[in-house]
């Protein structure tokens, strides 16, 4: 959620073809012809610009270390080696990255030079292209990078598989041993969360069920999902890398918790969520009393990081709010719940930097916001982390949660456009692993580029078919219409684009849950459980005369 108004980098560009998965086999004769790929001899072989590189022990995708450099205003973090090859050959460059924004290339190919990028990942992607070089080309310059002012961006076995272009490689790897320390570490009623230890030389996992294959994962925990409720199901994981697939590990048994349905507590069919800002951004200044009653769901934004992995406190900003004591804004929330409504504490926002990526900072994030919710009376939590997160531990961390909170937890989340375009992105994949206790996905249509619709189509915001198309993507890939929302800016001045009249809005929910309303995109059916919408924020709101709680409140509530 944007405390000052921003626009994504370069967004429109993730319409581009973009290869992110494990690189086909390589011809027999086939080797890798980067040299210290794993970066396991430092920055060996390696040059970095402006001393943006080094090299860490943690995370690594394979191996001991991997390549972490860091961009500054006006360098991109560019490492480069220069590779043998041979004329008139093809290859295949491939990297695993993890971080900021992170770019693969290669440079004199002699005819096309070739890229692929991904945006912030929490957890390690693998990108891959292909080039093929020229009639009398003997090397080519491999690259990574980030961009200018960003994260920074992690890489690690990089690979220019082909003929031997005569330079010399790293040694060929072996295939890696049987991973040990296989456990269940959490189940519900859908799925089951397993974690086991590293096995060295590894470059990635593959998980089995009943021995059928089910997914494949580069870390040491994975989450298996679609399962039936109460029903066990035995589980084995084998290592991998380019040099084939180790034996099975020992099997476990999980099993599946009975079904509960859908999450949400007590929360009305149709809902409006519009967030709390606990500062003064030159919005109006609200005490949570003035909430307009319109708003179901006030998400407070936000939530800090503390100096403890995964851990999070909250400071009311009573300065910046004229004076608001913890004691009004406790009685506040009591009297807000006491009209029926839930007040929910939000994590994250455009700045927030929370990072759940191992058990011990799962468990410190669901301990820290069951504080705040026994300290202050939250219903429960908004997940708003722009800055990526792991779907494996973030699961972990909310069904903690759940189990501290009970029944009544009340869980939603604000995803960018860009992390629901599939359900293979993190917050996709943790929405789905948590769905028998998520309230809403209330995605962001603003402050994005053009993206892909569920037809396939290319959709620019500020249309009604941008948000019918996207919204369709969530209800066609598995979330259910009760937990999928629509989130825009209450004002111009709310968001740094992708701001639509309450008009628009309310003919976009009209086209979900009726049919009618519709642009150019006819979703493939109707879904009158839809929950309804969301906004940045109800200050901005209230600075505009509160004229979209007004408009699309009554709207909402008045939905099939």
């Amino acid at each position: 959620m944007p405390i000052i108004s921003r626009q994504r980098l370069w967004t429109t560009t993730v319409l581009t073809a973009l290869a992110l998965g494990f690189a086909g086999p390589a011809a027999a004769a086939d080797v890798n012809n980067a040299k210290n790929a794993g970066f396991e001899s430092g920055l060996t072989g390696w040059t970095c610009s402006a001393g943006s590189g080094t090299t860490v022990s943690s995370p690594v995708h394979g191996g001991a270390a991997a390549l972490k450099a860091t961009p500054a205003g006006q360098d991109n973090a560019k490492c480069v080696q220069t590779v043998a090859v041979k004329p008139n050959s093809t290859y295949t460059l491939s990297a695993w990255v993890q971080g900021g924004y992170a770019y693969l290339g290669a440079t004199g190919t002699g005819t096309t030079d070739v890229s692929a990028w991904t945006p912030d990942s929490a957890s390690w992607k693998q990108l891959t292209t292909t080039f093929t070089t020229g009639a009398s080309t003997t090397s080519v310059t491999v690259y990574t990078h980030g961009w200018y002012g960003q994260a920074a961006y992690l890489a690690d076995d990089v690979s220019v598989y082909g003929p031997d272009g005569g330079g010399g490689g790293d040694p060929a790897p072996t295939v890696p041993g049987t991973p040990g320390g296989l456990t269940v570490s959490g189940t519900s009623s859908s799925s089951v969360s397993l974690a086991w230890n590293a096995v060295s030389g590894a470059t990635g996992y593959h998980v089995y069920r009943d021995g059928t294959k089910v997914t494949a994962v580069t870390g040491t925990s994975a989450t298996v999902t679609g399962l039936a409720a109460s029903t066990s199901y035995g589980f084995q994981v084998t290592a991998v890398n380019a040099a084939g697939e180790s034996a099975k590990s020992g099997a476990v048994t999980g099993t599946t918790s009975a079904s509960t349905g859908t999450g949400g507590g007590a929360v009305p069919k149709h809902a409006v969520t519009g967030y709390w800002q606990n500062f003064d951004n030159g919005a109006t200044v609200q005490k949570l009393s003035a909430v307009q009653s319109q708003y179901d769901i006030i998400a407070v934004a936000f939530a800090d990081a503390t100096t403890t992995p995964g851990a999070v406190s909250f400071t009311l900003d009573s300065a910046g709010l004229g004076g608001y004591t913890v004691d009004q804004f406790k009685a506040d929330i009591r009297a807000k719940q006491a009209a029926g409504k839930k007040v929910v504490v939000s994590v994250g926002g455009q700045n927030g930097t929370v990072s759940v990526n191992d058990p011990a900072s799962a468990a410190n994030f669901a301990n820290s916001v069951y504080a705040l919710m026994q300290t202050y009376g939250f219903d429960g939590v908004d997940i708003d982390l722009e800055n990526g997160l792991n779907a494996t531990y973030m699961s972990q961390a909310l069904r903690s949660l759940s189990a501290k909170a009970g029944s009544g937890l009340v869980l939603t989340m604000a995803p960018q456009t860009i992390d629901m375009q599939s359900t293979s992105n993190a917050y996709f994949q943790t929405a789905l692993n948590v769905k028998d206790i998520l309230t809403v996905v209330n995605m962001q249509y603003y402050n994005s580029g053009s993206m892909l619709g569920c037809d396939g189509k290319v959709y620019s915001q500020g249309s009604v078919d941008f948000l019918t198309a996207l919204a369709c993507i969530q209800l066609e890939g598995g979330l259910a219409p009760s937990q999928v929302g629509l989130g825009l800016p209450a004002s111009t001045r709310g968001a740094g684009s992708g701001y639509v009249s309450p008009t628009v809005v309310n003919n976009a929910l009209d086209c979900l849950t009726r049919g009618t309303g519709c642009g150019s995109f006819k979703p493939p059916r109707t879904y009158p459980d839809l929950r309804g919408a969301m906004t940045w924020s109800t200050n901005w709101d209230a600075t505009a005369g509160n004229t979209w709680s007004g408009t699309v409140g009554p709207h909402v509530h008045g939905l099939p």
